[in-house]
């Protein structure tokens, strides 16, 4: 489990490639790596990877097929830079809201307004996702917890403070991006069951 607030930006090192599999090595962000132990999750981009290997600041995560597939993470090139947080451990405190990291698909930025210190980003709206995206409701980009501010007939949007921008890759993003998004799982429920009680009735 995930809060959505990213920790700081990985380094990626080096990418090892195999067949249906992809090895990354990236090395963390200062104090990210403390007590950490092989097998344990951190979120890549909002992606949960296991750690398989570990050397000073520096760990490995296997990427899988599918997950190439669905998220950006096939696109890495070595001396990119990732959103890292660390597993939510029991206890700790929820700053932004519970994430699976678990990608439901990716999109990419069509635009970018800024007004310093504040930054507006806004995003595709795919298809599959469309109706999980609403106004004021959270939404999981590249790893990070945000509130959607604006959704059109094609795009959405959010607000950036210069926090996020200082600690995240939305610091650095530029139009065209791709950018993995993970809906939030309890709008998922309600629209889902909302959907199904109405195709009963109809």
């Amino acid at each position: 489990m995930f809060t959505g607030i990213v920790q700081g930006l990985g380094i990626v090192t080096a990418i090892s490639e195999k067949q249906q599999l992809r090895t990354v090595q990236v090395r963390l962000p200062q104090g990210a790596s403390d007590s950490l132990s092989i097998g344990a999750s951190v979120a890549n981009n909002g992606c949960c990877l296991t750690i398989t290997a570990i050397k000073g600041d520096e760990v490995s995560f296997d990427i899988m097929a599918e997950s190439l597939a669905r998220t950006n993470l096939g696109q890495l090139n070595i001396g990119d830079a990732v959103n890292i947080e660390r597993a939510a451990r029991y206890g700790d405190e929820i700053g932004g809201h519970i994430m699976s990291g678990h990608i439901f698909t990716t999109t990419s930025i069509t635009r970018i307004d800024d007004t310093p210190p504040n930054r507006t980003v806004w995003f595709k709206l795919p298809a599959s996702a469309a109706p999980y995206i609403l106004t004021k409701g959270f939404i999981g980009l590249n790893g990070c917890s945000l509130t959607i501010s604006e959704v059109t007939t094609e795009e959405f949007n959010v607000h950036l403070i210069p926090e996020t921008m200082n600690r995240t890759l939305f610091g650095r993003c530029q139009v065209n991006d791709c950018i993995n998004l993970e809906i939030d799982a309890q709008t998922q429920a309600i629209v889902d069951t909302v959907q199904k009680y109405m195709q009963l009735h109809a």
